[in-house]
């Protein structure tokens, strides 16, 4: 089969797990489409908003020098940033908790400035913004992803893959993503590979956790199983909730937004309708516990 990008299958880590969790999630956030204007909805919450502020401003990084990464406030980035995701258009529905969650957000950069690790090292870029490559051409699947940060260890030629984490919840031991960031960044670049970590910006100590480097063709083989899995379920259509009655977490705030209840908030750069739900809706009502 002849390769082309815009009719083949893309997976990615977020991909594949949202199929995992819930095929009917999956069929809303990626396949569904407003029949008014054509557009992908989605549902934006505070950690969604949180996670994607910071992980612009130290995504701003990448394109400096390193002796010029700190000249700037990351704070007053973060300020300049905020306008983003303020009000309803980070899904806080209530001042107090948009400043409980800015505040998270200074503190992680605080820390980072305070201790910047790798960030204040030698670093690799790669030129393509969506790293990806043809998991299989047969089947016409890729894989992409976007690596938050590769340190580059001039000692032994190599880099080391960086995933940055603003929730306080630890990745799941069996999670794909940083086996799948190790294996695009083989693919999309020459150096050799030789550590990967997670780093959890909430933390005081033992922010970072390092992974063991995956057994490739094993990943590969388990990746292209969960691609081949979805590619089916679009071929037929079907993408049922794995719940037997009523709904998941996953795909029961989505139900709502496809039946007018969420309140339109904006369109962003993907042209996606952007909504938000009130806390009893979209059953997320855990936040003033972990704020």
């Amino acid at each position: 089969m002849a390769q082309d990008k815009y009719s083949a299958l893309w997976v990615s880590h977020s991909r594949i797990n949202d199929f995992k969790t819930c095929p009917r999630a999956y069929y809303l956030k990626y396949l569904y489409r407003n029949p008014k204007n054509g557009h992908k909805m989605k549902l934006m919450t505070p950690p969604l908003a949180l996670g994607q502020i910071v992980h612009d401003v130290l995504d701003s990084l990448k394109e400096l020098p390193t002796k010029e990464r700190f000249k700037v406030s990351l704070i007053g980035k973060l300020h300049e940033s905020w306008e983003k995701i303020e009000g309803k258009k980070g899904g806080f529905l209530d001042s107090s908790i948009e400043q409980q969650y800015k505040t998270r957000a200074e503190g992680m950069l605080l820390r980072l400035m305070k201790n910047p690790g790798p960030l204040a090292r030698l670093a690799v870029r790669l030129k393509m913004e969506l790293p990806y490559f043809w998991l299989s051409e047969e089947k016409n699947i890729i894989l992409s992803g976007k690596i938050d940060w590769m340190e580059y260890l001039p000692d032994t030629d190599s880099i080391h893959i960086i995933d940055f984490k603003t929730s306080k919840n630890e990745e799941n031991n069996e999670s794909l993503q940083l086996p799948i960031y190790y294996i695009l960044a083989k693919r999309c670049q020459t150096r050799h590979i030789s550590r990967m970590s997670y780093w959890y910006l909430e933390r005081e100590e033992e922010c970072m956790v390092e992974k063991n480097l995956p057994d490739e063709e094993k990943i590969l083989d388990s990746i292209l199983e969960s691609a081949l899995e979805i590619q089916l379920a679009v071929k037929l259509g079907r993408f049922k909730c794995r719940q037997p009655e009523g709904g998941c977490y996953s795909c029961k705030p989505l139900e709502l937004l496809v039946k007018g209840e969420g309140e339109f908030v904006g369109v962003n750069n993907y042209k996606e309708d952007i909504y938000v739900l009130d806390s009893a809706s979209s059953g997320d009502n855990k936040e003033s516990e972990i704020l």
